[in-house]
């Protein structure tokens, strides 16, 4: 009988320093997040359809972007379980063809979404012209909500791997931070996926979207009205 005693004295004395630790430092509870929501890939499908995601979000005008920074929303690629978020979205790009050392994606093959092109790398230096993408660009993020939201939530959003594709680089600098009404990906087979991802990512953040990005995004959709939206329980 003691002995159940001293162990329920010793469990409750260890869940009380978890809880204090998460206090004095959130970000160790932000970096939990990542690391699980990155474990399932943050993709599963919702039950949702993508076009009943996007008549959900609030249409606006943009915010101005007076006081727009990256750094608003981070400081560079978190480590989850002591690998930088970067190599972990590539690796889950790669699925079973990565070939790691250590924490570092060195080759490995996908089909790089936005330009359709089958891609094989043999070693981290051509992998390392990959761009992690953020599919809601901060700065339109800002310019829709996310200046509003606390850090945490900022954070989120540009961490979030839902929100975060490996992708080609030059492709990546066209499309800069422009949403669905003035780019979309040359792959047109991924236009539909890609446009899920961010109504998706907007309704998650209680983001909004303009006239002229619902009118582009809701076109896109036309062509796969079984779209289902992602993540979104």
């Amino acid at each position: 009988m003691k002995w159940k005693v001293r162990r329920l004295v010793v469990v409750f004395m260890a869940l009380i320093g978890v809880i204090t630790w998460l206090v004095v430092n959130p970000e160790s509870y932000e970096t939990t997040f990542v690391a699980e929501a990155e474990n399932n890939g943050g993709e599963s499908e919702s039950t949702l359809l993508a076009s009943e995601v996007l008549e959900r979000l609030e249409v606006k005008g943009r915010a101005p972007k007076t006081g727009y920074k990256r750094t608003a929303f981070y400081n560079g690629w978190p480590t989850v379980d002591g690998c930088s978020l970067r190599q972990r979205i590539i690796r889950r790009e790669f699925g079973g063809s990565a070939v790691l050392d250590g924490c570092t994606v060195i080759g490995g093959e996908f089909d790089e979404p936005y330009t359709g092109e089958h891609r094989v790398f043999t070693n981290k230096e051509e992998i390392s012209k990959l761009q992690i993408d953020h599919v809601v660009a901060l700065s339109d993020a800002w310019q829709k909500g996310a200046q509003y939201k606390d850090k945490e939530v900022r954070y989120n959003i540009a961490t979030d791997p839902l929100n975060l594709l490996a992708v080609d680089g030059p492709a990546n600098e066209k499309k800069s931070d422009g949403d669905a009404a003035t780019w979309l990906p040359e792959n047109k087979k991924f236009r539909c996926q890609y446009v899920a991802r961010q109504v998706s990512v907007k309704y998650k953040y209680g983001l909004w979207v303009t006239e002229a990005e619902k009118e582009a995004i809701s076109g896109v959709l036309t062509t796969c009205p079984n779209e289902p939206a992602i993540g979104i329980l």
